[in-house]
């Protein structure tokens, strides 16, 4: 069930109807949860299974950690927990990765290895939920928190649907605690999760499916060396689509639970408006930087065990988070470029520290550019299917050689230029600002009008129903 669909508006405002009923809050949870039921069962009811095993395995083995005294049958319990986990995931979303790669390195050694057929279908979302209920164990065994001690709160912490399946990837502090007391939106909750859900299927519909994704595929599918101009042009318009397909779902999932009375985190401020590649990751998919390194990159030693072993750390954390998102190689390159990056920044940080001239206003702009620069070569390996394509892109885009072959209408060179360009502005001007109090600073009739606009764009654009990208995640 897409956010971006008919069925979704009414399914939601029947679940709306439902949540500001004069009713006891444990109907109303439990509403709520098998509603988040149905949401994901409307892609395959049996991987409701999948859930369910997460949420059973998870309950009873903090409550176990927590009670155990022994550290060392503390350890085995918290590896039950990662293995149920990372079992299912690995299964299902790197099993025919590890497959076809076990094949290649049988012929290596002149083995003729057949690997078989795998017909898997990969659960939406599950590289998200898996990630937040593995952190309730993992929080439980680090004595960060208790476990809580409704089975039906943490059940619909770990199946509540707005962003059940692209995030923002959700702590347990953050959201079980909500579930203690009764919560229904205020008015001004209400209109401000109203216009949230707006913005977010602005960007995804109006911006990231109607105006960016031609021509990304467009470009990214073409066979031929393309012309520098429409191979810059292609990687803009999909650097361009990922950040408002990715930032409008989680966008319309923070306005949708704001309606019920409940908060998310941000997951994205203006990520393109960075000054460094350390910049970038406490903008972009915050939630998962954030669990990336409170979960695995402090655990490796973090910054605590000499500058070898940082980089090591920086490394092995990037090229992970890079596999999270997909199993192939082009997802661990565009994890190890960043990787790259931010070892390198910290290594010029360290030496250049304490040079004024980086706090000025030009420097910062090479630096911002430089930014957005690296971060759309990489962006190459994100979009592009194989190594083929990826190679066949930075070819064109890094030589310059204008004799390759012009792939884009005239009229998507137009559309990707000012999008993108709007975009950058957008994204520097909001910088250090809050989009509450830009809002505030308006006056109604103008934020009413801007608001009908999106409206309107969003019904008149709206066709087929695109998914979003990082449902494949």
């Amino acid at each position: 069930m897409l956010f971006n669909s008919l069925t979704f508006i009414v399914f939601f405002v029947v679940i709306l109807g439902l949540h500001y009923l004069p009713i006891a809050w444990r109907i109303k949870k439990t509403n709520l949860l098998i509603a988040s039921y149905l949401f994901y069962a409307a892609w395959s009811p049996p991987f409701v299974i999948l859930l369910w095993i997460s949420t059973f395995v998870d309950w009873h083995v903090a409550n176990k950690i927590y009670l155990q005294k022994t550290q060392s049958k503390r350890r085995l319990l918290l590896f039950i927990s990662i293995a149920v986990n990372l079992g299912m995931l690995g299964y299902f979303k790197y099993g025919e990765f590890l497959m076809q790669n076990f094949q290649i390195l049988m012929s290596n050694f002149g083995i003729d290895y057949q690997a078989p057929d795998w017909n898997i279908i990969l659960p939406v979302g599950i590289s998200f939920y898996t990630f937040q209920t593995m952190a309730y164990s993992l929080d439980v065994y680090l004595k960060r928190a208790k476990p809580t001690d409704s089975f039906l709160d943490f059940s619909l912490f770990v199946t509540f649907f707005p962003q059940l399946v692209a995030g923002p990837i959700v702590r347990p502090t953050q959201l079980i605690p909500q579930f203690k007391i009764p919560r229904v939106a205020s008015k001004s909750q209400l209109t401000w999760g109203l216009g949230l859900i707006t913005l977010g299927l602005f960007n995804k519909i109006v911006v990231a499916d109607g105006l960016l994704s031609q021509a990304a595929e467009t470009a990214f599918e073409a066979t031929k060396i393309l012309h520098p101009m429409d191979a810059w042009l292609g990687t803009l318009a999909f650097s361009g689509q990922i950040f408002c397909d990715f930032a409008g779902y989680t966008t319309t999932a923070i306005g949708i639970a704001l309606c019920l009375g409940f908060s998310l985190p941000d997951n994205f401020r203006f990520p393109y408006a960075s000054i460094g590649f350390s910049d970038f990751w406490r903008r972009w998919h915050i939630s998962l930087s954030s669990w990336l390194r409170d979960y695995l990159y402090i655990p490796l030693g973090g910054n605590r065990k000499g500058p070898l072993r940082i980089y090591a750390n920086l490394m092995t954390t990037m090229l992970l988070g890079g596999l999270w998102h997909g199993a192939a190689w082009t997802f661990v390159v565009w994890g190890g470029l960043h990787g790259l990056y931010l070892a390198i920044e910290r290594i010029l940080v360290s030496r250049l520290r304490h040079q004024q001239i980086w706090s000025r206003w030009l420097p910062r702009l090479f630096l911002g550019i430089l930014t957005y620069f690296l971060i759309n070569i990489t962006w190459v390996f994100f979009r592009a299917a194989d190594f083929s394509t990826a190679i066949r892109m930075l070819d064109a885009m890094l030589t310059f050689d204008f004799s390759g072959e012009k792939v884009l209408p005239m009229i998507d060179v137009i559309i990707v230029t000012a999008v993108i360009s709007l975009m950058l502005l957008i994204h520097c001007f909001m910088r250090n600002r809050q989009l509450h109090d830009i809002v505030k600073a308006i006056p109604g009739w103008f934020v009413g009008l801007i608001w009908g606009l999106a409206l309107w764009f969003i019904i008149i654009t709206q066709g087929e129903s695109n998914a979003f990208i990082y449902f494949q995640f």
